[in-house]
């Protein structure tokens, strides 16, 4: 068991990548520490192509080990189960980054697995999970045309922070990932606080050169350990059959493209093919037809392909008509279903989604357990894909890999105008029903959202738009196309989803079929992305432009008040008995946090009232300068404790018992006396100073 490993310093912490040790029967395996993170990264690819495909058969999982961070799985089953929402995210996050790298005809079964084995809770292990499975093909015999590698780019007081940790995170404006080769960008996933175009592309800039130093590192590990790269067999179409096929379709599928409505467009083109298929089966017999089906099926959907990029790359013409910037029609309305919070459908083009808006309290707040942190989410964005959205039958199943990404991503667009918890003490549940779609759902998702929300009354702080931009490589020449459609997106080279508000980006997420983009190229696209955003933002003004001063009379008022901790258990009671009796009687729903602050929800105002008043007789405030009378309970040799409120004392120096000298506090009152006294001071600590000489002195002036 030969251990090689390669080290390199990146960003002030050792990466270490090595290979030969553990994993030896998969085709390629590394473990990559970074930090006190580690990741082991395995490729295995099948023997033989699978029949039948006409796609590359790439699996990819990412999953963390409990273990890793030295947990054990939280309920009732200890063994970890489904993938989490990071585990998918991350996975989706490789899987798009590798994708472009591998052969276009490969069509053996190809599995990629990351698994994380330990966790410093520092360090992020997506990006040395990503750097790990690049590191893994190239060592092994699996064909994959660049090296690649990843970089997190952070921004904290001005200033650029290379892979931060998770708490440097939480205090930077910027959080993308960068994955790219040694001179193209492959791949960006990130989210920021309206940051300008301008920084993120030199963000991108940034991780350029540390992707080329983590580059050099795995070619040194390469060198050192690699396998000779196997020849996969790609099946070819005879030449023969592929210029019969073209002469016989005589630009029928290229006259259908024109067709603007996308169901009457694929129609069209489905009868072309058709037509060609039949008279392909006329002219060499049905017998011989059927053995070259399939090949013939091919030919026709790379003409498909050939006619809708030649068409944009050299005549700028657009399957539906449109221009290379324009954006499609927009129809944006609030207010759409009488019972939810708030409510929109965005429709753009023959996209369109449904976005409701729903306002929840503390308990409904969700819960994230992961691997390095757990912590309650007040904000959360779930997006659905029906299969009628796209005129499909199929089983309806649970949210898929695609369903959490794009929510995800809405998600992120939305959360930097989303108000603090402080200042808006709503649970927000926003859920996206994609009703039609022709592409670019998700950003439709993102300025549906931002609609509902401002219908539903939360003050975000400004409206989000988002657009999704393509690319057409035709030979030397690169046309960039702003707001795709679904066609263009299956048949581009790229997809480029921006979102963000007047002032700047919010969230990005870029993804390629080439194998790179240039950083001119994504400056471009940036640009495009810039200008269509303030088209939108525009028109969704029109539909509403500030969130409503009032929320929907079937929202919840959630006032919140300040009892002492202390007093905590007063409300709550023996096993709970006296908090659910009290929301039982007023109909209300009530949290309570650590800190004190108690958070009363109902949609009746008068209920959160009478709650408000039975909380405070339960656990009542004690105030400076009020007089109270309560029992001393504990006599000490400077003063006697007396309880002023229900398990709230406070000291009576023997000072401030009675005007005249004291000299033994039992002189004065003992154990179980009751005492009038006022209120002086309570320090920061919640302690509180009484006097009873000043009580007394205060009633007297009183009565006389």
């Amino acid at each position: 068991m030969e251990k090689i490993q390669v080290s390199r310093e990146v960003a002030g912490r050792t990466l270490t990548i090595a290979t030969g040790h553990i994993a030896r029967q998969a085709h390629g395996s590394v473990t990559v520490q970074y930090g006190g993170t580690v990741v082991l990264a395995t490729a295995v690819c099948a023997p033989e192509a699978r029949a039948g495909l006409d796609f590359l058969p790439l699996t990819v999982e990412y999953r963390e080990r409990t273990y890793a961070a030295g947990k054990i799985p939280g309920g009732f089953f200890k063994r970890g189960g489904r993938p989490g929402e990071k585990e998918i995210l991350t996975a989706r996050l490789i899987d798009r980054a590798i994708r472009p790298q591998l052969p276009k005809g490969l069509r053996n079964e190809l599995q990629i697995y990351a698994l994380v084995i330990s966790s410093d809770m520092e360090n992020n292990s997506d990006v040395p999970a990503l750097i790990g499975v690049s590191a893994a093909l190239g060592l092994s015999d699996i064909p994959f045309a660049n090296i690649l590698s990843a970089v997190r780019i952070g921004r904290i007081n001005d200033e650029f922070v290379v892979n931060p940790t998770f708490e440097q995170v939480t205090r930077s404006g910027l959080d993308v990932v960068v994955a790219g080769s040694r001179e193209n960008v492959v791949m960006v996933e990130g989210e920021a606080e309206q940051v300008p175009e301008e920084m993120v592309l030199e963000a991108f800039k940034l991780g350029q050169e540390h992707i080329r130093e983590v580059i050099d590192l795995q070619e040194e590990l390469i060198g050192k350990a690699g396998k000779p790269k196997r020849i996969i067999q790609i099946k070819e179409i005879d030449a023969g059959l592929e210029e019969q096929v073209r002469n016989l379709t005589q630009e029928k599928i290229a006259q259908a493209l024109h067709t603007e409505e996308k169901q009457a467009r694929s129609a069209a083109v489905a009868e072309a093919k058709n037509t060609v298929l039949q008279n392909l089966s006329a002219e060499i017999g049905e017998e011989a037809f059927t053995a070259i089906a399939a090949d013939a099926n091919a030919i026709l959907d790379k003409i498909e392909v050939e006619a809708v990029r030649r068409d944009i790359a050299l005549k700028q013409f657009r399957p539906d008509g449109r221009g290379i910037k324009d954006v499609r029609t927009i129809h944006a309305e609030i207010d759409v279903l009488p019972r939810p919070h708030g409510s929109a459908i965005f429709t753009r083009g023959q996209t369109q989604a449904l976005v409701v808006t729903t306002l929840g309290t503390g308990s409904d707040e969700q819960l994230m357990e992961q691997l390095e942190r757990e912590y309650k989410k007040n904000f959360m964005l779930y997006y659905n894909f029906p299969a009628f959205s796209v005129g499909e039958a199929r089983p309806v199943r649970g949210p898929g890999r695609r369903e959490i990404g794009h929510g995800m991503l809405a998600e992120r667009a939305l959360a930097p105008v989303i108000p603090e918890k402080e200042k808006f003490n709503y649970t927000i549940q926003v859920t996206s029903d994609i009703l039609e779609s022709n592409g670019s759902s998700s950003m439709a998702s993102v300025c549906g959202a931002s609609l509902s929300l401002m219908d539903a009354g939360v003050p975000i702080s400004s409206h989000v738009a988002g657009i999704a931009m393509g690319l057409v490589k035709h030979e030397d020449t690169y046309t960039i196309l702003t707001d795709i459609q679904g066609l263009e997106d299956h048949l581009g080279d790229m997809d480029f989803k921006v979102a963000g508000t007047a002032s700047g980006i919010t969230a990005i997420q870029m993804d390629i079929k080439i194998t790179g983009l240039t950083h001119d190229l994504i400056k471009q696209a940036l640009e495009q992305a810039r200008e269509a955003r303030m088209f939108i933002l525009e028109k969704m003004n029109q539909a509403i432009s500030a969130p409503k001063t009032e929320l929907s009379e079937f929202a919840p008022r959630i006032v919140s008040i300040n009892i002492d901790p202390d007093q905590i258990r007063d409300i709550i009671g023996p096993g709970g008995k006296i908090i659910k009796k009290l929301t039982e009687e007023t109909g209300t729903s009530i949290d309570i946090e650590d800190s004190g602050k108690v958070s009363i929800a109902a949609r009746d105002p008068k209920a959160v009232q009478a709650a408000i008043e039975r909380i405070r007789s339960l656990a009542p405030k004690v105030e400076i300068g009020k007089i109270y009378e309560g029992e001393v309970k504990k006599i000490m040799e400077f003063g006697a404790f007396v309880e002023v409120v229900p398990n709230k004392d406070g000291l009576v120096h023997i000072s401030q018992l009675a005007e005249h000298r004291v000299n033994r506090v039992e002189d004065v009152v003992k154990e179980g006396d009751r005492l009038r006294v006022k209120v002086l001071e309570i320090d920061e600590r919640g302690k509180i100073r009484l006097s009873h000489k000043e009580a007394v002195k205060e009633e007297k002036e009183i009565k006389a």
